[in-house]
């Protein structure tokens, strides 16, 4: 991906609500599965697509654990 798609790939998620972040999570896992598919039957995906599908399963990651910190209370860095 080309910076400008990945800024408006990025600002894309940070527009979606939890759920839809799950959702967008696993559309992206079965994306990744099927390039493994493709490769182990012998069809040729392009490699990077591999490399780019697993980044953005981490950019979604970051985002969710991002929200997920934002909607919790301060603990103060103490374990309970």
């Amino acid at each position: 991906m080309k910076i400008g798609e990945l800024k408006k790939y990025r600002d894309t998620l940070r527009g979606l609500s939890a759920e839809q972040l799950g959702d967008e999570l696993v559309k992206l896992r079965k994306e990744q599965f099927s390039l493994r598919m493709q490769r182990a039957t012998g069809q040729s995906p392009k490699p990077d697509q591999f490399g780019d599908a697993r980044r953005n399963i981490a950019r979604l990651k970051t985002l969710q654990r991002q929200a997920q910190l934002k909607a919790a209370p301060a603990t103060g860095g103490k374990k309970s």
